[in-house]
């Protein structure tokens, strides 16, 4: 490898950590949790107020925890614990495909990002 060579990979691992770093710390953090559990609403929750409650359905249950404002799946009765495993989130979604619950962060204000046609 010549001098151009690692001028070149230094150049594309800065572009990487610069593209990381935009992406990370522009994500917005909401303000409520929305539950929905096969399409329809269950409810809308400050994320800055702690919680935790029983998500129970007829595929079985969910133990939703919010706390120090995020949000989690403590417990589920899934038997692949994926939702269990997404860990604590402040934005985005964690959904458990088997119970049909879908937990997500949403802003008060929540804006268009883009129209599609």
């Amino acid at each position: 490898m010549n001098k151009r060579d690692f001028i070149a990979i230094g150049v594309v691992i800065l572009l990487s950590v610069i593209g990381f770093l935009t992406f990370t710390l522009n994500q917005k953090s909401g303000d409520n949790v929305k539950i929905t559990v096969d399409k329809q609403d269950y409810g809308t929750y400050p994320l800055s107020k702690n919680d935790e409650f029983s998500i129970k359905t007829d595929s079985g249950y969910n133990t939703v925890v919010i706390e120090n404002g995020r949000v989690y799946i403590k417990d589920a009765d899934c038997r692949d614990k994926y939702c269990v495993n997404q860990g604590k989130i402040k934005s985005g979604s964690i959904v458990c495909l088997p119970h049909k619950l879908v937990v997500e962060v949403v802003s008060d204000n929540d804006s268009i990002d883009a129209v599609v046609k």
